[in-house]
């Protein structure tokens, strides 16, 4: 294939007619040959110069080419090394158009993912910085978005950034829940003692009491701090209030059973004192703890106080009544009008405290309780013997009566008690002895006698046993003269052939049956029973006196009665 002669250009024609042109109007003009020289030579140094422009031109976009080609390696290079790739190009073969086209949307690719990172990096600085502003107590951040290094857009920084982040989260929500709960609880302590929530808060920072929440509640270091002082602050004034209310409700209680206030008039302060054995986590009633409550609880002590000192003495004398009751109860020596003239001194001289001496009269009407308590079983067991006594005393009386089998009024019954009574006369000395063993027992563990009525009860015991004992030896003599006498009233008929009148044993008087009669318990536990031995043993002499033999009674030896019956 043979090579054409190249075609000529449109602008090469053009130049050449345009000079064909120009030899014409330079022929009309008639120029000379050393003008026209001169101006083509001007012509060609004119259009050489254009040349000369437009080759430096095209040199120089060559050199552009070439400068944004390396700008966009660079470019590439500075963004993979920023965002942390590790991917690779290379620009390819072709002319310097072909290789910018094909590195273009290679650089656009890369400006996007950096552009999204900045924009990544940008938020989480921005949560950041606000999170910051908020625990430095900056509280909204006013200041221009973050600056973000564009050097280092790696993942791993995103992450780091991310996990700052995190735990900035997490310490806003810590402190949020702090604060939440310092509000929680100034609200309760506000509630227990009536104080004004919303000012205390409002003291502390505005935002803590906005209630329509469209403020960030402050979580700074001197919110919390303050908010920490004033949950302090508040938990003292508690604790203080409640002990002032303590105080206060066992003084009531105090004053309440001096004066044995009626329960209808301690309902009024029941909310007070139903908190003297209450812990401070406990008291949580609204209003339990305020001011007004104290003041009114404080008014009723001093009015009470006031009022206990005129009722004092009337106290003291009630305390008497109940000690002298308690001692009388349990048959125990108390010198009463003594002990009343001994008080209304004290209380007259204004030199005692009648707070302790009711304290102490507390303190002997306790200890009284203890000895009546100790005394109880003694006690039942003397009321028994007694009414053992009086039951044989009946008996006796009843025995005596020489119509007791009669059919009269009543007369069933008495035989019924006269059983009962022989069946409980036999016990007296086994109640005797397990009650002379109780009364032994009881004094050798207190070290003083046990006195009934003022009576020694084991000297009331053992004038029973000799008063007893001499009692049924006069019954024993008296059923032996009985037996002489009928004896005697035989052998009168064997030899008189008659009966003689009968006569009364000796014994069988009025005075003779009163003597041999038992004392009732009563006087056996006065001091005149201490005397019954020797009254008794005067009686018996002149019962003895008093004896009379028959006139008609012969003393005869033994072998004569004998002989004269044979």
């Amino acid at each position: 294939m043979t090579n054409m002669p190249p075609t000529p250009s449109p602008t090469r024609t053009t130049c050449a007619s345009l000079l064909h042109e120009l030899q014409i109007i330079w022929d009309e003009i008639g120029e000379s040959d050393s003008e026209r020289d001169r101006m083509l030579l001007q012509l060609e140094q004119e259009c050489l110069d254009i040349y000369r422009k437009k080759v430096e031109k095209t040199r120089k976009f060559k050199a552009e080419l070439h400068q944004l080609l390396a700008e966009a390696e660079a470019e590439i290079a500075n963004v993979v090394s920023a965002l942390g790739e590790h991917t690779s190009f290379s620009r390819g073969r072709g002319t310097l158009k072909e290789q910018i086209s094909a590195i273009k949307p290679i650089l656009e690719e890369l400006r996007s993912k950096k552009q999204e990172r900045i924009k990544q990096f940008s938020e989480i600085q921005s949560q950041v910085v606000q999170i910051c502003a908020e625990i430095a107590g900056d509280g909204q951040s006013n200041s221009s978005d973050p600056q973000v290094n564009e050097c280092d857009l790696t993942v791993r920084k995103l992450g780091e950034l991310k996990s700052h982040l995190q735990e900035l989260q997490n310490e806003k929500i810590f402190r949020l829940q702090k604060v939440n709960s310092h509000i929680n609880t100034v609200h309760e302590l506000s509630a227990v003692m009536s104080i004004d929530f919303s000012k205390t808060l409002n003291e502390v920072h505005p935002s803590l009491s906005d209630p329509s929440g469209s403020q960030l509640k402050s979580i700074s270091n001197g919110t919390l701090a303050r908010l920490t002082g004033v949950v302090h602050s508040l938990k003292q004034e508690k604790q203080q209030r409640l002990q002032k209310l303590q105080g206060l409700g066992r003084t009531l209680i105090e004053l309440w059973n001096l004066m044995d206030t009626p329960v209808d008039e301690q309902k009024g302060f029941e909310h007070v004192t139903s908190l003297i054995s209450s812990s401070l986590d406990e008291v949580s009633s609204q209003g339990c703890l305020a001011l007004d409550v104290i003041e009114q609880t404080k008014v009723e002590v001093e009015r009470l106080n006031a009022l206990k000192a005129r009722k004092m003495k009337e106290l003291v004398f009630k305390r008497q009544n109940e000690l002298e009751e308690i001692y009388k109860g349990v048959h125990m020596d108390l010198d009463s009008d003594a002990a009343r003239e001994i008080l209304g001194s004290l209380v007259d001289s204004g030199n005692v405290d009648l707070s302790d001496l009711l304290s102490s009269m507390d303190d002997q009407i306790a200890k009284a309780k203890e000895q009546a308590l100790s005394r109880k079983d003694i006690l039942d067991k003397v009321e028994k013997w007694r009414y053992a006594i009086e039951e044989e005393k009946w008996l006796e009386e009843y025995e005596r009566d020489e119509n007791r089998y009669s059919a009269g009024k009543g007369a069933h019954k008495n035989l019924k008690r006269a059983e009962k009574a022989r069946n409980l006369v036999s016990k007296i000395p086994s109640i005797c002895e397990h009650l002379t063993a109780k009364v032994k027992a009881w004094e050798m563990e207190k070290g003083i006698p046990f006195l009934y009525d003022k009576v020694p009860v084991l000297q009331s015991l053992e004038e029973y046993s000799v008063l007893r004992q001499e009692k049924e030896e006069e019954k024993r003599k008296f059923r032996e003269q009985k037996r002489l006498q009928e004896q005697l009233a035989a052998e009168q008929e064997a030899r008189f052939g008659s009966k003689p009148t009968p006569r009364k044993p000796l014994g069988q008087s009025t005075s003779a049956n009163t003597m041999v009669g038992t004392p009732t318990g009563r006087r056996l536990m006065t001091p005149s029973g201490r005397h019954g031995v020797s009254a008794t043993k005067e009686r018996r002499e002149s019962g003895r006196a008093n004896y009379m033999i028959p006139v008609n009674y012969v003393a005869l030896q033994k072998d004569d009665a004998i002989s004269r019956d044979s």
